[in-house]
């Protein structure tokens, strides 16, 4: 396992600038909705460079929480298991997931789980919208698979509607949803899209 998380972060390492362009990006997109001096919990970390950029841009307090210590950047990091977030009830401001539901085993329980956990929650996430999409989806799938060795993933990517029957199914109310385009939108037939959830 751990030979495979060592992969993950030389190819972070590799494409550090590329995914610092995407972080910023991305903040842009969601900083109307992230105070300044906020407690937001980046869950599904990772490398750490989305952390390390909210709270250089928007200062805010951030942690990172990931199922293995995989980060390239020093922030606050606490590992967990993959399904409990080990954090009282109403411990942060915002929960972060971005791009990371459709590589969980149990998304609806990590919801569950943002929800008992904070006020807000701001999903960043991939839609399998039509048959391109979807192909690149499973392709993604799998790649992911062959690299990193993980065989128990399963297919979580969510078309919108199914997204949006998810939050109301768990009582979380959408303020907003908009479509995310970055610089490298061009290349990816899958549309992107923002949810922003009030818990």
């Amino acid at each position: 396992m751990a030979k495979n998380f060592s992969k993950k972060m030389k190819l972070w390492k590799l494409f550090k600038k590329l995914y610092e362009i995407a972080a910023e990006e991305m903040i842009l997109e969601i900083k109307d909705f992230i105070k300044k001096g906020e407690k937001v919990l980046d869950l599904g970390c990772g490398s750490g460079i989305l952390a390390k950029k909210l709270k250089e841009k928007l200062e805010v307090e951030v942690l990172g929480i990931d199922v293995a210590d995989q980060r390239i950047e020093k922030i606050p990091f606490q590992k967990f298991d993959g399904k409990k977030l080990p954090f009282k009830e109403d411990s942060f401001d915002t929960v972060l997931i971005s791009f990371v539901l459709h590589h969980t085993q149990e998304p609806i329980e990590i919801l569950k789980e943002s929800k008992r956990v904070a006020k807000k929650i701001i999903i960043f996430e991939d839609l399998p919208e039509n048959i391109l999409g979807r192909i690149r989806c499973y392709l993604h799938l799998h790649s992911f698979k062959f690299l990193f060795k993980n065989t128990a993933l399963n297919f979580n990517f969510f078309r919108e509607k199914e997204w949006e029957r998810i939050f109301k199914n768990l009582n979380l109310k959408l303020i907003t949803k908009k479509n995310f385009n970055h610089s490298f939108s061009f290349l990816d037939p899958v549309k992107k899209k923002i949810f922003v959830l009030k818990t």
